[in-house]
């Protein structure tokens, strides 16, 4: 059993999926990041605390977007927390130096992602603390591809392929968010950031016209947009976003100073505030015509 060090809740799976009374919109939204459930032994066999642990998470993410199925779209929100395992890697991106056995021949162990310590299995959090005081096996990291990450994958591509047939098209919003200091592991390092950065893999993930689309909801609202910097999108955003195909997907990542206190993870006073924001660009893009799809 796990322990959701947020609220107390042991989860009884490893997702939710918030669906409409009846999908009347092309669009999926996903949270792969906000979940908060760790399990005991993982925060037991961790050199760190509980609070630092999450500083990898997305905190909040999917109450922020909570409003999608009352505007006819499905929220799928990830339960278990990015630290101990991350749907937005591929599955076998792991750093061989975490463990004490020999990796798969498949194992892909030398991206960018696996040089930062942030592959499937993390060996750091998000501001660089290592996580693990012990060399992992790889039955460990094989246990929680097939408990958490798979049926996260096979949730949303089941989403993603049932919106296409029924609409011709579809729209995946992979909802993030982000420190508002460049971390010390990232490019912009020490800079203050905007508050909203749309990735759409420089235009290969999701029609140009779509994400001017959602940039220009954003902006209306009087919030500081950018694109693809200094995140471009993630595995997902890159596997899912085949606009020729129809499937544009787009990544969002959302400034956590605007909702929440980035030191003791509790909701900020801009947190309605926020909340509403999100509720009004979802309510915009299920008013999207047809020809924003365009690949």
């Amino acid at each position: 059993m796990t322990l959701d060090i947020a609220s107390g809740r042991p989860p009884d799976r490893p997702f939710d999926v918030l669906a409409p009374a009846a999908q009347k919109a092309p669009l999926v939204f996903a949270s792969p990041h906000s979940g908060a459930a760790y399990p005991p032994d993982f925060v037991a066999g961790s050199r760190l605390d509980p609070v630092t642990l999450r500083r990898s998470e997305d905190s909040y993410v999917d109450e922020l977007f909570a409003a999608a199925p009352e505007h006819g779209a499905p929220l799928l929100r990830a339960l278990f927390p990015r630290a101990f395992v991350d749907p937005n890697r591929e599955a076998l991106e792991l750093d061989p130096t975490m463990f004490e056995d020999a990796l798969p021949a498949a194992a892909m162990t030398a991206t960018p992602r696996v040089v930062a310590g942030l592959g499937s299995i993390a060996r750091v959090v998000a501001t660089g603390e290592e996580i693990y005081a012990r060399k992992l096996n790889f039955a460990e990291a094989r246990d929680r591809l097939e408990r958490y990450y798979r049926p996260y994958h096979r949730a949303l591509e089941e989403l993603v392929l049932v919106t296409r047939r029924r609409f011709g098209h579809c729209l995946l919003i992979d909802c993030h968010s982000m420190p508002s200091v460049g971390g010390p592991m990232e490019r912009d390092a020490g800079d203050l950031r905007v508050d909203i950065v749309l990735g759409d893999c420089h235009g290969r993930s999701c029609a140009p016209l779509l994400t001017s689309h959602v940039e220009a909801l954003l902006a209306r609202q009087g919030l500081r947009v950018a694109r693809n910097s200094p995140y471009a999108g993630g595995f997902v955003t890159q596997s899912y976003g085949r606009p020729a195909e129809g499937l544009h997907a787009l990544q969002i990542e959302i400034n956590r100073a605007l909702y929440m206190d980035e030191t003791s993870f509790e909701r900020g006073p801009g947190f309605g505030r926020m909340r509403g924001l999100m509720t009004e660009l979802v309510r915009g893009l299920a008013r999207i015509e047809r020809t924003a799809f365009a690949a």
